[in-house]
């Protein structure tokens, strides 16, 4: 599971989170070095003289995410400092809430269910933004306008048995579980076949039942696979995973909108973000670009090709136009 996603958060695990940031990786953070310059974003060097620290959770996605920051605050005309990788969300959302670090996006459906505590998500993506920047004000972060990248669950089959059973959404998937039981047979991690977020009620809220037999518990990779070779006819994913792409898997649509929407949305420390207002207005541009498939693309080069992530945050922004490299 590449997200914290227990629904509960306690004062005592923050709290240890404090104490451990020095084991999380906040400690040896580096400079970002990346000669770049405006293109796009930046242009006038608004952030010219500012320190900035910047984080990021450890997986694919965020830390791409966290690069892609960075060099936008760097061409800005910042002075960056890379702590990016941090182990855990917690961890990241201390390092946040404490000021050991400026700038990171997160999530809003982590920040509404883990963080804030809330059992319920809300189904428009855009409220649940609403609350989640009105509820963390008192925490002293700030979050800015979110990304349509949405890194939800969902299940996806593969072309021959999309092109087999004709299914494209859940609701699809529920009628063929009634019609064809034997038909819908499920690859998930263990997490998601216990939580009341993940397949208990994915089944309550699209009225399915799908028997124990059908249902293999496995870890996240191999998912993938086996669902790309048809041993299982659906297999839980992450909607911005670029294994999707890579093995052109076909995402059920969540009709009912029961997932949580996960919008990614640059975090900021209020107090950062007082003293370095631009950060704003270097950062929108580029959150206003991410989707699912610039993120499924994104991560499928680090994930299925082997390249860096910050080599592939760095390309990106050059190829939008939002920074330049340097002479």
């Amino acid at each position: 599971m590449r997200r914290f996603r227990r629904t509960k958060r306690t004062a005592g695990a923050l709290a240890a989170a404090g104490v451990l940031l020095a084991g999380c990786g906040l400690t040896s953070g580096s400079p970002m070095v990346d000669n770049v310059v405006p293109g796009s974003v930046g242009k006038g060097l608004p952030l010219k003289g500012a320190d900035i620290t910047v984080a990021s959770k450890e997986f694919t996605e965020q830390l791409i995410l966290g690069a892609m920051m960075g060099i936008a605050f760097k061409a800005a005309g910042a002075d960056v400092l890379d702590r990016t990788g941090i182990q855990g969300s917690i961890g990241a959302r201390a390092a946040i809430e404490n000021g050991d670090a400026d700038a990171m996006y997160e999530y809003t459906g982590s920040a509404w269910i883990t963080y804030l505590g809330n059992s319920h998500p809300i189904a428009d993506p855009q409220k649940q933004w609403q609350a989640v920047h009105d509820a963390d004000l008192k925490n002293g972060i700030t979050w800015l306008p979110m990304s349509q990248l949405n890194n939800t669950y969902a299940l996806a089959t593969n072309p021959a048995n999309e092109k087999k059973f004709g299914a494209k959404t859940l609701s699809d998937v529920a009628a063929l579980s009634k019609s064809n039981p034997s038909a819908v047979t499920l690859c998930v991690e263990s997490e998601f076949a216990n939580r009341a977020d993940g397949l208990p009620g994915m089944e309550k809220a699209y009225g399915m039942k799908i028997p124990a037999s059908n249902i293999t518990q496995m870890d996240t990779g191999i998912v993938y696979t086996q669902v790309e070779k048809g041993a299982c006819t659906f297999g839980e994913v992450y909607t911005t995973d670029g294994r999707i792409q890579a093995m052109n898997l076909t995402v059920m649509e969540d009709d009912r909108n029961f997932f949580p929407n996960y919008n990614a949305a640059p975090e900021i420390n209020s107090k950062a973000l007082k003293k370095y207002p631009q950060m704003a207005k270097v950062i929108e541009p580029i959150t206003a670009k991410l989707n699912n498939t610039v993120a499924q693309s994104l991560n499928a080069k680090v994930d299925v090709d082997g390249q860096d992530p910050h080599d592939v945050a760095l390309d990106w922004l050059v190829k939008e136009g939002f920074v330049k490299k340097g002479d």
